[in-house]
């Protein structure tokens, strides 16, 4: 299977994922570590790759979804953005309700 598949995969199969330097206990990091944060704030498990340790992962999904950052934080499928977005959103309040809802939560 190849990186673009399993990212696909990981992307469909999970309705939250984050794509991150390190792992939310242990960022490597600063702009992961924030993105990570704000997603544990929401309340909501979400699953996250570690890129530094897939380098194919890391080498193809800036071409997934056209972003040549990390982090990126995809949604039901769809890429949210990176941390800056991330942490608009949770600013907002706009966040814990994306993440709420994607898990199965009513609006």
């Amino acid at each position: 299977m190849s990186a673009l598949d399993r990212i696909r995969e990981q992307v469909t199969g999970n309705p939250v994922i984050l794509y991150m330097k390190g792992t939310p206990q242990m960022p490597q990091c600063g702009f992961s570590s924030r993105a990570a944060q704000a997603l544990m704030e929401c309340g909501e498990e979400f699953a996250y790759v570690n890129v530094l340790m897939d380098p194919e992962v890391f080498q193809d999904l800036p071409k997934f979804a056209d972003w040549p950052t990390f982090p990126q934080l995809y949604i039901k499928g769809e890429l949210v953005g990176g941390c800056d977005i991330t942490l608009e959103l949770h600013e907002k309040g706009e966040l814990q309700q994306m993440v709420h809802e994607a898990r199965g939560g009513s609006a």
